[in-house]
């Protein structure tokens, strides 16, 4: 029976998302990408494969994957993506597949027996590397069938999910499926002890501390944030939804000496036009960029600072508002704020990255859907993030800070040093891997 409705499931989304890509771009992409089925030459070569969801998936399993680059330099390495939002971002110009990170990018195909086993028989994997979550049942369960190890990177365990229902019986299958259980906190040991799953599970922390230190460590900076910045105070805005801008709409207007950078989480064309309406007199980074590269051209001298003159020039002295309509910059954008916000907690889904502006020391401000993630927990409860309600609240919180230097600096202080202690845990997946030769000949 569980079979049978997991079946149905998973024909149902296939479906809708083929209904939906006639309008929908994202879903259109989601399909297009799985037209063709994935190909892999055989080498010879020891092959990890690396499974995630999203980018910010990606984002966290990369330092495992970069850790074994750098200690198995001729490993074959195969990423797959379920979403759109990850494959399509990874695979441009400057995604890992161009600087030798990954041999291989493609979306997972839909989850079925047939599938499994010709994605695995493709790709013969020697490892399988899982980030965070995401379980199908065919593939792990043909992992498991072929003796294939998997080791679970940065899992998280709630007892909402269904492994710990009456009804999910197929979904502990999966688990059982599993070599090796890196999660992130004591709650998911406990859970999984609940199904017997205990010698092999430990408390690996969250590679994406290793990443965001990595990130901002290799900082480069923006000379055309630095202008726009210049000596004013700035709030930086990242991954905004609608819900989340309108909290700032009154802010924005009444605060004029305040610079304002809002990266909206969804940058095509119709949401950037919205944003501007929200924020009359803004202007967009792009351009920005196109005016600076103008500029460049049309006059030789200017060619070492690249910032831009004319229209473009004296809308960025005019405007308090920028509005980022890129992909790539928000973990850097925070390195110039006072005061950051991330968005996404006034969502169902919850908020997105609190850890690209905390590794910047930098207090950070949400909405309050953000109990699901645990390291928006954390800094709440050290006083680093501030969970708000409204845009009264938003306005509460905005004076006390600007009001006392030192709890600012403090607030800043406490998010940088709870990011740096969480560091290791992709160290900790290393020795895992050296310990018990899985990428040894």
């Amino acid at each position: 029976m569980g079979k049978l409705l997991y079946l149905l499931f998973i024909n149902s989304y296939h479906l809708g998302i083929r209904i939906a890509a006639l309008w929908n771009p994202k879903a259109k992409l989601w399909v297009f990408g799985r037209k063709v089925f994935p190909a892999v030459t055989s080498d010879g070569r020891k092959t990890v494969w690396m499974h995630c969801a999203s980018l910010g998936e990606f984002e966290q399993g990369r330092p495992v994957l970069e850790a074994i680059k750098t200690a198995y330099p001729q490993v074959k390495i195969v990423l797959t993506f379920f979403s759109p939002s990850g494959y399509e971002v990874v695979t441009r110009s400057n995604g890992p597949l161009l600087t030798g990170l990954a041999d291989h990018i493609f979306y997972l195909p839909k989850d079925s027996s047939a599938n499994a086993k010709k994605m695995i028989g493709a790709i013969s994997p020697d490892l399988v590397l899982w980030v965070k979550y995401e379980f199908w049942y065919h593939y792990l369960t043909e992992f498991k069938r072929q003796h294939i190890p998997v080791i679970m990177v940065s899992g998280i365990f709630r007892s909402s999910q269904p492994f710990f229902k009456w009804y999910g019986s197929l979904w502990r299958q999966m688990l059982h499926s599993f070599h090796y259980f890196f999660v992130q906190n004591e709650t998911s040991i406990e859970l999984l002890a609940t199904l017997g799953i205990k010698e092999n599970v430990v408390i690996g922390g969250d590679t994406r501390f290793d990443r965001v230190i990595e990130i901002a460590e290799r900082f480069e900076s923006l000379p055309l944030i630095e202008q726009f910045c210049g000596n004013s105070k700035v709030i930086v805005a990242g991954s905004t939804w609608e819900e989340d801008e309108e909290e700032w709409i009154h802010y924005v207007k009444a605060n004029p000496d305040i610079k304002f950078i809002i990266a909206p989480h969804e940058i095509h064309e119709g949401n950037i036009k919205d944003v501007q309406k929200e924020f009359a007199g803004s202007i967009l980074y792009s351009e920005l960029a196109a005016q600076s590269i103008q500029s460049a051209t049309e006059n030789s001298q200017r060619v070492t600072s690249n910032l831009p003159t004319g229209q473009a020039g004296e809308k960025l002295k005019e405007s308090n508002v920028l509005i980022i309509d890129n992909i790539g910059k928000l973990s850097r954008l925070y390195r110039y704020a006072h005061i950051t916000y991330v968005g996404g907690g006034f969502e169902d889904s919850g908020i997105h990255n609190v850890l690209e502006p905390a590794v910047h020391g930098k207090p950070v401000i949400y909405g309050p859907e953000y109990e699901k993630f645990a390291e928006a927990v954390d800094l709440v409860e050290i006083g680093a993030g501030i969970c708000i309600n409204n845009a009264l609240e938003l306005e509460k919180v905005l004076t006390a800070l600007w009001n006392d230097q030192a709890l600012l600096q403090q607030k800043g202080n406490a998010a940088k040093d709870y990011v740096y202690a969480k560091a290791g845990a992709a160290k900790k997946v290393m020795d895992y891997i050296y310990a018990n030769r899985l990428l040894t000949n």
